[in-house]
């Protein structure tokens, strides 16, 4: 899959999981950068991105994400 397709598929989640139509991911994107992305919120959003990819996530690499695109690396690595 390509990145693109990743960050699109990315971008469905969050919007879902959300509520809000005016996300738009990119690779640079922090939490602070999207309305309501708070701690609670990225729980919900790895458990949301796990299902819809059918993958699992260790702690080690959910606490080395500092943007969208280490998040989109991590996911890459294990399709």
């Amino acid at each position: 899959m390509e990145r693109q397709q990743i960050i699109a598929q990315l971008n469905e989640v969050f919007r879902d999981t959300l509520d809000n139509d005016d996300i738009n991911l990119t690779d640079t994107t922090i939490a602070k950068d999207v309305e309501d992305w708070d701690s609670l919120n990225h729980i919900q959003l790895v458990v949301a991105i796990e299902k819809k990819f059918k993958i699992r996530f260790t702690a080690k690499e959910i606490h080395s994400w500092e943007n969208v695109g280490q998040l989109v690396d991590s996911l890459a690595g294990k399709l």
